[in-house]
């Protein structure tokens, strides 16, 4: 059986040759799954043959909602899902004023091992299909009664590490009989895969590449990103001008301030040097506190030095809103605290 969620409008279009049906039957079914119908039975202009057709070939795989945590703080929400292997995943929604946003997961857990995200711990158990991390937004849509118009690919995995389901899911999000969300709505995080960074440049997308640096130097970094062991600070500054030259996109740079380790005003200097002549965006993230290890956040004092110290010197700075701090809102945070209370 197929997910059909994974299915491209040509890719169904051509089953439907293949299976003696007409080729426009393929959107009228996708105009029915795009509006929450996801029971073939329920598609009113579907004919009866091939609706068992499509029964004895397709699934409609969308999630259960296992939990959702609403913050007393602000409108976040935390959907904590079950796919169809009872794998959990994590999906959070905010409410801004230009639109919904939801942080997406594009894997089962992660195993690029940053120490201050808890999705990491227990490492990678599989990849999210294209339709698996589509149907995320499917489901949340669907609760939350509203259109989602952004999406971050910034939940528990690597988007990198599962390169041809993301690109597949980053067409299928943007396809005009789908969700239609549109390229410059959508942001790709990643620790920073030099090959795969080039990769999705050929592919001259309009996205937002946005890289978790969180240090200025090889020898910091790698204290609490594993990545850093096998990629340099300059091979993927290097990748990210390719990226630049190749879409004329300006890049995200995400520096996760962690008391003690990396938010001093000499860390803040050298970082302002290292990015002096990128066209860049630099996000400052003060680190989410886990159990399982001993990170700590700066002081709101530390934070606003920083990031004054990176203005003074021309760059583009913003300290992440905080959202959801009350219900675990960060990577992995939900799935990690459910399995334990499973236990």
């Amino acid at each position: 059986m197929y997910n059909i969620l994974d299915f491209t409008l040509e890719e169904l279009q051509s089953w439907m040759k293949e299976n003696g049906e007409s080729a426009f039957r393929a959107k009228q079914v996708f105009s029915w799954i795009y509006k929450d119908v996801w029971n073939f039975d329920d598609m009113k202009n579907i004919p009866g043959t091939l609706k068992e057709k499509l029964k004895e070939n397709f699934n409609i795989e969308i999630p259960k909602i296992v939990e959702v945590y609403e913050s007393n703080v602000d409108d976040t929400k935390k959907m904590l899902l079950s796919m169809k292997d009872n794998n959990l995943i994590e999906c959070v929604l905010m409410k801004y004023k230009h639109g919904n946003s939801i942080c997406v997961s594009t894997q089962v857990g992660c195993r690029m091992g940053c120490k201050f995200c808890a999705s990491t711990i227990g490492g990678r158990i599989r990849d999210l299909s294209a339709g698996e991390i589509l149907s995320e937004i499917m489901v949340a849509q669907k609760f939350l009664g509203e259109r989602i118009s952004n999406v971050v690919l910034m939940g528990s995995g690597e988007p990198l590490d599962n390169y041809d389901n993301v690109v597949k899911f980053l067409n299928l999000a943007n396809a005009e009989y789908g969700l239609n969300i549109g390229q410059r709505h959508i942001t790709l995080s990643t620790c920073g895969i030099v090959p795969k960074i080039k990769e999705l440049a050929d592919l001259n997308l309009s996205i937002t590449l946005a890289i978790s640096l969180h240090a200025f130097s090889d020898e910091k970094r790698k204290t609490i990103m594993p990545i850093a062991n096998k990629y340099s600070i300059n091979e993927i500054l290097e990748a990210c001008r390719y990226y630049m030259d190749k879409t004329g996109r300006r890049i995200t740079y995400e520096y996760s301030l962690v008391s003690g380790v990396n938010d001093g005003k000499e860390d803040a200097k050298s970082l302002a040097k290292l990015l002096k002549n990128m066209s860049c965006h630099v996000n400052l993230i003060p680190v989410n506190e886990i159990k399982e290890n001993e990170l700590k956040r700066p002081s709101r004092k530390t934070i606003e030095a920083f990031e004054e110290i990176l203005k003074s010197q021309g760059i583009e700075v913003t300290v992440r809103r905080e959202m959801g701090t009350d219900i675990n809102a960060a990577c992995g945070q939900l799935r990690r605290s459910y399995l334990d209370t499973q236990k």
